[in-house]
């Protein structure tokens, strides 16, 4: 199961634990030097955060793992489904040209080691994918509307198609978001998973309390996964709630939208 490294400034995955030659993990709150809604370890370049702060949290995050990243690639997410490939357009792009290539990003490919690729959350549902025989890694972002229209089956389709990976191949690794719990939405939400063909009595809840739908947006993504053909051995759900421990992990329902992120990353080691 995921745990937290002993400083607390680190979810690790114990998917990936016996896997030799990878870094994967997600930040928590703890260690950082940003202020405010932001604090500490918030390592988004995209969330209003100061950019010194951002970029000492980077530089931190990189002394916490086994080797320092040639480079952070973050994109600027939009909740869609855009997938990048980190090759080799990239690595020869100016600094302005990865920014451009970056915009409008929200799943991540690469086979180069040293490069780091991340997403950023707040409730939404990062997941990191490793293909343990072609030695390619992935990183998505699954917030309610890129799991509606299935980002994690697109990131294994382009894993398939631009690198020969077999889903059976893949492990994933789901991070920490919102829970099923703390995830109320309206009744449009509720619907698009519906009409998105999702398997409601596994991902949908009605609470009589508050007489509104909850979605278990662990469930919905496992579920894609499964379907795609990813080995129920093969996927490790964090368990963790950004809502309900908000002072381990960033959430925006509860620090709001100009807060910080969580950053989840995955990196083939040299």
């Amino acid at each position: 199961m995921s745990r937290l490294t002993c400083n607390k400034e680190l979810l690790e995955y114990e998917l990936f634990s016996s896997q030799t030659g990878l870094i994967a993990f997600s930040t928590t709150r703890k260690g950082g030097c940003s202020k405010g809604a932001y604090a500490t370890f918030n390592c988004s370049p995209y969330s209003g955060d100061d950019s010194a702060a951002v970029l000492q949290n980077l530089q931190h995050l990189g002394t916490l793992l086994p080797t320092f990243p040639v480079d952070w690639v973050i994109p600027h997410q939009v909740h869609g489904t855009s997938v990048l490939d980190v090759g080799q357009e990239y690595a020869d792009a100016s600094q302005d040209t990865r920014r451009e290539m970056l915009e409008g990003v929200d799943a991540l490919v690469t086979d180069r080691p040293g490069y780091c690729i991340c997403v950023s959350t707040a409730d939404c549902i990062p997941l990191l994918f490793y293909d343990i025989q072609r030695r390619v890694v992935a990183v998505a972002h699954a917030g309610w509307r890129g799991t509606v229209n299935r980002i994690a089956e697109k990131t294994l389709n382009h894993l398939e198609h631009q690198y020969g990976s077999r889903p059976e191949d893949v492990c994933v690794a789901i991070g920490p978001g919102i829970s099923l719990e703390a995830f109320e939405v309206g009744v449009e939400v509720h619907e698009a998973f519906l009409e998105a063909g999702f398997p409601m009595d596994k991902v949908a809840r009605w609470y009589r309390p508050s007489a509104r739908w909850h979605i278990d947006l662990w469930a919905a993504n496992y579920w894609l996964l499964r379907q795609a053909g990813v080995m129920r051995e093969h996927i490790e759900v964090s368990g963790v709630c950004s809502y309900l421990q908000c002072d381990d992990f960033f959430s925006a329902r509860r620090l709001g939208v100009h807060s910080g992120r969580t950053l989840s990353g995955i990196m083939l080691d040299f």
